[in-house]
């Protein structure tokens, strides 16, 4: 569990882009609350200490408070709980943007750490699609299957209806590579859903 949770007081006054989920299924169990204009902090428990990690990282980056509890079936493995808590936080960021008018709607960050340069571009277009170019000297980081970064994405985009472009050209270090993914995608994601005012950011008028 990683915990940053100033964020959080009872009865803090928030604004109004903010969204809360509860999603209960026969494998896992998630409670997320997401302030698209926070500072940053987060409280998370998703039962998988090295994606608590992770959500830390794209929590602190794009100024997003998250809050995450989460019981999965980990006597399985970690795949159900990370491909869920994907899905619940889309759908959290779906809803916290509503009409989207006066968003940036894009954001890019390229980010290098050490040895590793991740390059990560989003656009809130109001349709899903993923590209993760990504490739990782381990199979695992500690008892984490860096296969569900992808799996991650792939929800996290699809129930929150955005491009996300994830390149890494190169990199040696699995632990840094993973994190400057998450670094990255914090910094392209805060900066998409900034509100810039004016109108929806689309010739159509809808996003």
């Amino acid at each position: 569990m990683l915990s940053a949770v100033t964020g959080f007081d009872k009865g803090k006054i928030m604004t109004n882009r903010t969204a809360n989920i509860e999603r209960k299924t026969t494998e896992t169990n998630i409670i997320i609350d997401l302030n698209l204009d926070g500072k940053g902090h987060y409280d998370l428990d998703t039962g998988v200490g090295f994606f608590d990690h992770m959500l830390a990282h794209l929590s602190k980056h794009s100024k997003c408070d998250l809050k995450i509890k989460a019981k999965g079936d980990l006597e399985v493995d970690a795949h159900h709980s990370v491909e869920d808590i994907g899905i619940c936080l889309g759908q959290c960021l779906g809803a916290a943007l509503g009409s989207k008018k006066g968003i940036a709607r894009y954001g890019n960050s390229s980010l290098p750490m050490e040895d590793t340069l991740a390059n990560v571009a989003i656009d809130l277009s109001g349709r899903p699609f993923c590209v993760y170019n990504v490739d990782f000297r381990a199979e695992r980081i500690g008892d984490f299957d860096v296969e569900l970064i992808e799996e991650f994405l792939r929800s996290f985009s699809n129930a929150g209806k955005f491009n996300i472009h994830v390149n890494v050209p190169y990199g040696t270090n699995s632990h840094h590579i993973a994190e400057a993914i998450f670094k990255a995608i914090g910094q392209a994601l805060g900066a998409a859903v900034r509100d810039i005012g004016g109108e929806i950011p689309s010739t159509k008028g809808v996003l």
